[in-house]
């Protein structure tokens, strides 16, 4: 069952914002989902009497009274689950324990080369279609429970992942995100060069990469 399923389809539509945009303000919260502001009034109330979102910090302005902006606690958070979170945080510590933190890594590792074996069949050559290949590539890690964006900017292509589903074992052992970063570039190697520009475990709100054609 999909956490988010109890809630009705207007408060679901307001989490999944907030988890994707950040904070945000009634105001814009209103216009992007073409509601009214006082019924989002309303649903933020509810979901914040359940926990699920609060007061982000106030936005200051140069003019009128200030704004105040909301964004998911961790309960909120938490409704987009993470994949067997407290198995996964026990295995990695019995492993480590039992075997040694190379041992660990080196299974790590060898999952990431299945991973990325199993990437390179769904992932068109960027040699020709960048595009394509990130697009591809978006809508894998979508699929896994990433919650994958991408846009292009002035700088380049930014790939943006909302939620990770494995942020409690990344917690444990920070060779996840090591292996992230690798699969990425390995993904799109030599054609673009890839950089984590936000990272999760750093105190940002998300993962995100830039990526530049080479």
């Amino acid at each position: 069952m999909n956490p988010l399923d109890h809630l009705p389809k207007n408060q679901e539509l307001l989490v999944q914002r907030l988890k994707t945009r950040g904070p945000q303000s009634i105001k814009i919260l209103a216009a992007e989902l073409a509601l009214t502001t006082m019924g989002v009034r309303q649903h933020l109330t509810q979901l914040q009497e359940q926990g699920y979102v609060k007061h982000a910090q106030i936005s200051r302005q140069t003019r009128g009274r200030p704004v105040v902006l909301w964004k998911l606690t961790g309960k909120g958070h938490e409704l987009f689950g993470d994949k067997h979170a407290r198995l996964a945080v026990r295995l990695l510590t019995e492993i480590e324990n039992t075997y040694g933190i190379q041992q660990l890594n080196a299974l790590i590792e060898s999952e990431g080369e299945a991973t990325l074996a199993r990437y390179r069949e769904r992932i068109p050559s960027p040699k020709n279609d960048l595009k394509a290949a990130l697009e591809a590539l978006r809508d894998l890690r979508t699929e896994e429970g990433f919650m994958a964006e991408l846009r292009f900017t002035p700088s380049g292509w930014l790939l943006t992942e909302n939620h990770c589903p494995i942020v409690s074992a990344a917690k444990s052992c920070r060779a996840f995100c090591k292996q992230e970063l690798a699969l990425f570039e390995a993904v799109l190697s030599p054609h673009a060069r890839v950089e984590r520009s936000d990272h999760l475990l750093s105190g940002a709100r998300r993962c995100a990469y830039r990526i530049q054609p080479n």
